[in-house]
């Protein structure tokens, strides 16, 4: 548990921070710099000697993690056409992908050795880091708008981002609690079945199973969604059922086909809350991009941080006992958007002027093509 806690909390301060750096340095360099931290810290990682080793070289990785995270959504933001939907989507697209395939591949790695994942994923970023050299231009001459070292904490005093931040914070902690928490319970209760050989493997297929799910709404089940009912309440709507499902998970958590239900089904809500809640908080106020994803990840991380903590305490009141509490995180962030719809319902009336503009254009290129 300690490897989440100790790679997502330092993933949250250093997030605060992110902006700054990518305002001095350029954001390339900064993506760069973030692939080469976590190269280095997955390859010491998988070279390590102990359990403790593991958990400080994962908090390095951290770091390279949040320099990548924060500034590669701004990143594909600003350099996709199309529009900051399209390219939200975009991202959230390729964070489905490897949300799919990692565990898979994970899961293979992993039955080879313990080691084989982090070397997997130092060989994998550096795949990442030889393609954002090659492909990624543009850049070069730029002078990136310099943003305040403060500038991070000053924009949670806009209502808006602190509201939603607060509630990004609260549905991550249900979300860590099912990804870091649930293997456990699987694995006891694939003993109280009496299946022998259940390890990497079959978590990997799990987790790919959840996976395809999430990756399948982020880039189609929310922008259709969205677009349908508006933010406001696709994001309860979806927030009220993944804590649906972390409460059928205490009564499942000693059935391991039940948890593997519940385990992929979640997926599909998931994938909404994250596109939809990234796309409110990037449209949400007039602050500049990286500032707004750099304050808004380094927030939900720290309950991402704090999930896997607490869950691993929690467990010994009982083994449902998690899933309660994740639920219940789950549910007040739903309350909390709901509370402050008026931010929301900002990101909703933007899209409706959009969608409007883009129709009226539609129609002028129709006339004028039909004159011609």
């Amino acid at each position: 548990m300690l490897l989440f806690t100790s790679y997502l909390f330092i993933t949250a301060i250093t997030m605060f921070f992110s902006s700054f750096v990518s305002s001095r340095i350029g954001s390339k360099a900064t993506l760069l710099i973030g692939l080469a931290l976590i190269v280095v810290f997955a390859a010491l990682a998988g070279a390590s000697g102990s359990v403790g080793q593991v958990i400080g070289y994962r908090a390095g990785w951290g770091l390279g993690n949040a320099l990548f995270i924060s500034t590669a959504l701004s990143t594909i933001v600003g350099a996709a056409s199309g529009g900051s939907e399209r390219a939200i989507i975009l991202y959230e697209a390729a964070l489905g992908v490897g949300i799919a395939t990692g565990p898979l591949l994970g899961g293979l790695l992993g039955g080879i050795s313990w080691r084989g994942p982090f070397f997997g994923t130092a060989a994998l970023m550096a795949i990442g880091f030889a393609a954002i050299v090659v492909l990624l231009r543009g850049e070069a001459g730029a002078r990136p708008e310099r943003v305040r070292l403060s500038a991070t904490l000053r924009a949670l005093g806009h209502p808006g981002i602190l509201a939603l931040s607060i509630a990004a914070l609260l549905y991550n902690f249900g979300f860590f609690t099912l990804l870091a928490y649930t293997p456990f319970p699987l694995e006891a209760a694939a003993q109280e079945a009496g299946i022998e050989g259940f390890g990497a493997h079959q978590l990997g297929l799990i987790f790919f199973g959840w996976g395809m799910c999430l990756a399948l709404t982020s880039v189609l089940g929310s922008p259709w969604l969205t677009r349908r009912f508006g933010h406001l309440k696709v994001l309860a709507g979806a927030l009220t059922a993944t804590a649906a499902i972390l409460a059928a998970m205490i009564f499942a958590v000693h059935s391991m086909p039940a948890l593997i239900v519940c385990v992929v089904l979640a997926g599909l809500p998931l994938g909404i809350v994250n596109t939809a809640m990234t796309e409110t908080v990037m449209e949400a106020s007039e602050l500049p991009r990286p500032v707004a994803s750099a304050t808004y990840s380094g927030v939900r991380f720290f309950g991402g941080a704090l999930s896997p903590l607490v869950a691993g305490q929690v467990a010994l009141a009982g083994a449902g006992m998690p899933y309660l509490l994740g639920a219940a995180t789950v549910l007040i962030a739903a309350v909390v958007l709901v509370c402050c719809r008026r931010f929301v319902a900002r990101v909703d009336a933007r899209a409706e002027r959009e969608a409007a503009a883009e129709a009226e254009l539609t129609e002028a290129y129709a006339v004028t093509g039909g004159d011609a």
